[in-house]
């Protein structure tokens, strides 16, 4: 399935004249070596990482410093030419993919991939937008600190990905979403101007919160260049436990009980249902799940360890009253680095079982917590009666109230045709359920250009005026990332 974005806000280079103009003037900016031409180099930035949405790009352009990239939307600008940040190539929405019309550049971050200060009394780390997420928590470790931002794609993800789309990812319950790990950021504007916040404060009450703007906008205001990021002391313990649940109805008393038991340290609370772990084990990624009953649904817990404290007894301590009341069985704590990393790997191992099942009809929504295990047991159940046959892959940060519930088509249906033919009624109803609930239609995701026509339908009016007002004072050509978010 292919989608298209719309044509840009303004007239676009109106003859290959202009066109060459501006990528000499681009090729100058940069250096000719990191302006990407033709197909055979600019061919793996012209496509997601799910392989729905494609396009063409006029150029690649790989700049390696701030003031290149102030100089690239300068000649952008000058030119008209629609810009598309783009970080590490994992995002799920299309805001970083071209569209086909082959009139927009690319604007790679992959090269301003440089930490360049960690500050251990202060707990801040100022990095450039490309450094890959992994590298960021490793240099972190290294001065014994955390940063706590975590996810699947951390391997190749960006970090300055991950602000623009504000992710979200396996920790958000105990230390937020990506916005609330950022202290400062450095942002090229629309007309080539550099906003320099680059502040490593805890308080600072002075006007406006511009940072909050770029964070979640995924490249429509402006391309983020660096940051300030918050760290915290890195525990030298903790507690990872896999159980099984009898049903999904005590999960918002289970949340609060857990809490409650291990003094907030709670990290992650992620719920697996059982198809999405029997997808796992159909696509062949694990031998054998950590817990006996396959059949039930299971959750995997984490918190951090106060020092001194047995984590065996930590454990017995904090989920005896739920062992004994019968909401959770089957407990098994992890005992060694290699089973926590054992039990981590089924969790994060089930979008690539989707991917080998033949892809799937992906969601990302959010619910107040008490009203999700009604949603999951309900729209499951609905799903299944208008489309027989059709697997569910449900699980996620459930912790936060964030689910991915996943529709898988029916053995032996080919699997792109139900995908396009079958995937836009399907995700109009759960994401309707999920608004008519209380709930977003994008929990951590993003909008981009595959959620964009949600946020018209389901946005506060009022909201949705000041997003355009916004997105018209700063960027009034609109060149930058145009047919994405709004």
């Amino acid at each position: 399935m292919t989608h298209s974005d719309g044509p840009p806000l303004q007239p676009v280079l109106p003859d290959s004249r202009a066109d060459s103009t501006a990528l000499s003037a681009l090729a100058e900016a940069v250096g000719d070596r990191y302006l990407l031409r033709g197909t055979e180099h600019t061919a793996r930035y012209e496509h997601d990482i799910r392989g729905l949405h494609h396009g063409r790009a006029l150029a690649v352009v790989q700049p390696g410093a701030t003031a290149e990239v102030a100089e690239v939307v300068r000649i952008c600008q000058r030119f008209r030419i629609p810009v598309v940040p783009q970080g590490g190539h994992t995002g799920y929405c299309g805001a970083a993919t071209p569209s086909a019309l082959g009139n927009e550049l690319v604007l790679s971050l992959e090269r301003m991939n440089r930490v360049l200060a960690l500050d251990v009394t202060g707990g801040t780390m100022t990095l450039e937008a490309g450094v890959i997420l992994a590298d960021a928590q490793a240099a972190a470790a290294r001065h014994g600190l955390l940063f706590p931002l975590s996810m699947g794609s951390q391997g190749s993800c960006q970090v300055g990905g991950n602000l623009s789309t504000n992710a979200g990812g396996l920790t958000v319950l105990r230390y937020g979403m990506s916005r609330d790990l950022v202290l400062g950021l450095e942002v090229v504007l629309p007309n080539g101007q550099v906003l320099n916040e680059l502040k490593t404060l805890r308080k600072d009450n002075t006007g406006y919160d511009l940072k909050q703007l770029f964070l979640g906008a995924e490249g429509t205001l402006g391309v983020i260049t660096r940051a300030v990021l918050r760290l915290f002391a890195r525990a030298e313990r903790r507690v990872t436990v896999w159980a099984v649940l009898p049903d999904l109805a005590a999960l918002g008393s289970l949340k609060r009980e857990l809490e409650e038991g291990c003094a907030n340290n709670l990290t992650s609370f992620e719920f697996m249902a059982a198809e999405a772990l029997a997808c796992v084990s159909a696509a062949g990624l694990c031998a054998r799940l950590p817990a006996g009953d396959a059949a039930a649904p299971q959750v995997l817990l984490e918190w951090v360890l106060p020092v001194g404290q047995d984590a065996e007894d930590a454990a017995m301590q904090v989920l005896s009253p739920a062992l004994a009341a019968g909401r959770l069985s089957d407990v098994i704590l992890a005992t060694s680095e290699a089973q926590r990393d054992a039990f981590w790997q089924v969790r994060e191992a089930i979008p690539a079982a989707e991917r080998a099942l033949g892809g799937s009809v992906k969601h990302d929504v959010s619910l107040p917590l008490a009203q999700l295990p009604g949603f999951v047991v309900d729209t499951s159940a609905a799903l299944r009666a208008r489309y027989p046959g059709v697997r569910l892959s449900v699980y996620g940060h459930v912790g936060d109230g964030n689910v991915h519930l996943n529709v898988i088509p029916p053995e032996g249906e080919d699997a792109g045709a139900f995908i396009e033919n079958d995937g836009p009624r399907v995700s109009d109803f759960i994401h309707s359920d999920a608004c008519r609930l209380g709930g977003s239609f994008s929990a951590e995701h993003g909008v981009g250009v595959l959620k964009r026509d949600l946020l018209q339908r389901h946005a506060d009016p009022v909201a949705l005026e000041l997003m355009q007002s916004i997105k018209r004072t700063l960027d009034p050509k609109g060149l930058m990332n145009p047919g994405r978010v709004l």
